[in-house]
């Protein structure tokens, strides 16, 4: 007998016949070279294809969808009046009944259409014809004479039918077994070769060790590969990277490789998911070109890391609608203008396609989506991150999960009913919700995905971490007309220190100009950083110095957030702050560089974002620590937005030259805004 609950489909004119539904859940009990004999019952699993379990009708009405039987099959035609009407216990009642038809009967396999998963049960009576009695042992035996000799079980590396890696599983029946192997991510059984198949994975293989699991060479040499990978990942670092990674960061390169480079990096914020995936493509050159989909708010930062991690990286940045000729080892384009790309990259081929901030395809409908979906065919390494916790959203990652591994994500119907809380609304299905939250994390962190917590690795990191975030500017024409203006200022009055001196306050204001252009240039991109890091993670600290720009951001994010500014009286800062401490509601602090920069106590975010940089990095040490205090717990993370190639980057170059100086003075004296002012002019006479 094979133990083996399907849901399966016949053919609609077999099963009018011999009057059978269409649909319906059973198990094997035998097997002929042409037939099944099934036996099972009838089933509510059809919900989620949206047909009628008995006809096999695409099902239209309310009534009919939430029942998964059509109005002539159920003889409820659209009225639940005349089925005892919509309450919870009705419709239980209604569904149970389908339920309770039972299926009895041979089947030839040419009339199964499908044999679809399912998690439904069939209970078979112990007494059933179909099924052989077991041998009655004479009450002379000794209990010797029962022990039955071990069963052999058995594990090796087989191949699937798109050429993948597998193991597969033998072992004669056992029950015990059979609901072990069930646990596995991914497990199929093999109705042909009597044996299951599993996704080839590091925590299947010492699972199945752990049953008593005999492994083959081939699977042996895998275990032995994957622990010898690892250790030389994180104790040897990888060739050619141009630094060193964290012991977690360099763990979940490990991960990436196991996985055969199909693989959901889902640590939280700040953990360095763009430096794994960057280490595991310069881990493998040989895999080009490769294709980084990001937001566009981060694509700068791509290239920037990409730079600083790799050595002489053929990158590139593509911006615009309108394709054009590209021959580059690594492509960096947002989701937006992914559908006007298309066919461009179909043509380029990409070897490996890298998602960040994966759940940004969350919508079928979204030309993104589709896109991406498109191009992502005939990709066999796909990378996707993100930070967002998907067990509290879980239908947002079912299109990279697919993506990722469609053999095991290849029913969204199963998934959005299993574990999206699936309802039908007033207005159709919802998905938002979740369900069996514990099952799917485990299902996903035993197959594809490997998600760390700073808290978990807080022994690694230093106190302060520090990203630096480029933004491109959306008036640059403006603000390089700007900036050239002042370029010739200064180049007039070099080597005249009394005519620098007396035109001081037309420096300043010069510099204030460019400051004030780079950072409306950058705002846009800068709210959708600030978008992102608020749908994925807790709460945020944001630090800006003009009126203007603390308002527009307060008003962009509404009851999110709150502001802390001079124009506020000591009661109204003070609510704000302990809102911003205690309101789980309240997720992010706006606040201006120098009255919320001293005295404050925000220990309830670990993450700041400078909008706008002061002068000194006295200043900015004195905003980054109201985080940073006693009672905080985590490491803070410190991300400057910061417009390209601007006057911003030359401010903050200036600002951490100056920290390793005033930080090997204990009392040293602060550097003042003129001498930092009068450095940047000469940054810029070269």
């Amino acid at each position: 007998m094979t133990d083996d609950v399907k849901l399966y489909q016949l053919k609609a004119g077999f099963a009018k016949h011999h009057n059978l539904l269409i649909y319906f859940v059973a198990r094997p009990l035998i097997e002929t070279e042409r037939a099944l004999y099934l036996y099972g019952h009838g089933t509510t699993d059809t919900v989620r294809m949206g047909v009628c379990c008995k006809c096999g009708r695409t099902l239209t009405h309310p009534v009919s969808v939430e029942l998964g039987i059509g109005p002539e099959c159920g003889q409820h035609f659209h009225n639940w009046d005349l089925i005892g009407g919509y309450t919870k216990e009705n419709i239980e009642r209604l569904k149970g009944a389908l339920v309770e038809i039972v299926v009895d009967s041979w089947v030839p396999k040419s009339q199964i259409v499908n044999a679809f998963d399912t998690l439904e049960t069939v209970v078979v009576p112990t007494d059933h014809p179909k099924i052989k009695p077991k041998p009655i042992i004479p009450d002379l035996c000794t209990y010797s004479e029962l022990v039955l000799p071990p069963t052999p079980k058995r594990a090796s590396i087989s191949r699937n039918q798109q050429g993948d890696d597998i193991i597969r599983i033998d072992f004669k029946y056992d029950m015990d077994i059979i609901e072990k192997i069930r646990t596995l991510p991914g497990r199929k059984y093999h109705t042909e070769d009597k044996c299951w198949s599993a996704p080839l994975l590091e925590k299947t293989v010492k699972q199945l060790v752990e049953w008593g699991f005999t492994l083959d060479d081939s699977l042996q040499g895998y275990n032995e590969h994957v622990n010898r990978v690892t250790k030389e990942l994180v104790v040897d670092g990888i060739l050619g990277l141009k630094g060193k990674l964290f012991p977690f960061q360099a763990e979940g390169v490990a991960f990436i490789e196991h996985h055969g480079g199909r693989a959901l990096i889902a640590d939280e914020m700040g953990l360095g998911k763009t430096v794994q995936s960057l280490a595991w493509l310069q881990l493998h050159p040989e895999l080009r070109p490769a294709l980084i989909v990001c937001p566009a708010s981060l694509k700068l930062n791509w290239l920037r890391e990409a730079e600083m991690w790799m050595p002489h990286p053929d990158a590139r940045v593509i911006s615009g609608s309108q394709p054009y000729q590209i021959d580059n080892e690594i492509l960096i384009i947002n989701y937006d203008i992914m559908p006007k790309w298309v066919e461009q990259m179909k043509k380029i081929a990409p070897k490996v396609l890298i998602m960040d901030e994966a759940h940004f395809i969350k919508s079928n409908k979204a030309q993104r989506t589709k896109a991406l979906k498109e191009v992502g065919k005939g990709i066999r390494h796909v990378l996707a991150l993100t930070g967002t916790p998907i067990v509290n959203r879980p239908i947002e990652m079912f299109n990279a999960l697919r993506m990722i591994d469609p053999e095991q994500f290849h029913d969204p119907w199963h998934y959005a009913r299993r574990y999206c809380n699936a309802h039908k609304g007033r207005f159709g299905w919802d998905f938002s919700g979740a369900s069996f939250t514990e099952e799917l994390h485990q299902l996903l962190t035993g197959s594809l995905m490997i998600r760390r917590l700073k808290k978990d690795v807080l022994k690694d990191l230093p106190p302060k971490l520090y990203s630096y975030v480029p933004i491109e500017l959306e008036n640059a024409q403006t603000y390089y007309e700007a900036e050239a203006d002042f370029i010739a200022f200064v180049r007039e009055t070099k080597g005249n220190e009394a005519a620098r001196r007396a035109s001081r306050a037309v420096a300043f204001a010069k510099v204030e100009g460019l400051k004030q252009l780079a950072v409306h240039g950058k705002l846009a991109q800068a709210i959708e950083w600030i978008d992102n890091f608020l749908e994925i993670d807790g709460k945020l600290v944001i630090f800006a110095f003009h009126t203007e720009i603390i308002n527009i951001l307060h008003e962009h994010f509404g009851a999110l957030s709150v502001k802390y500014d001079g124009s506020m009286s000591d009661v109204q800062k003070e609510t704000a702050k302990e809102a911003f401490q205690t309101n789980p509601e309240i997720r992010l602090f706006i606040g201006n560089l120098k009255a919320a920069g001293l005295g404050l106590t925000l220990t309830a975010a670990s993450n700041v974002g400078f909008l706008e940089l002061p002068w000194t990095p006295g200043d900015l040490d004195q905003c980054t620590d109201r985080l940073h205090r006693i009672g905080q717990r985590d490491s803070v993370m410190v991300h400057y937005l910061l417009a390209a190639n601007t006057i911003e980057e030359r401010i903050a170059k200036l600002i951490d030259s100056k920290r390793g100086v005033i930080d090997s003075i204990i009392d040293g004296k602060i550097t003042d805004t003129e001498s930092m002012l009068s450095i940047l002019m000469k940054d810029y006479e070269t």
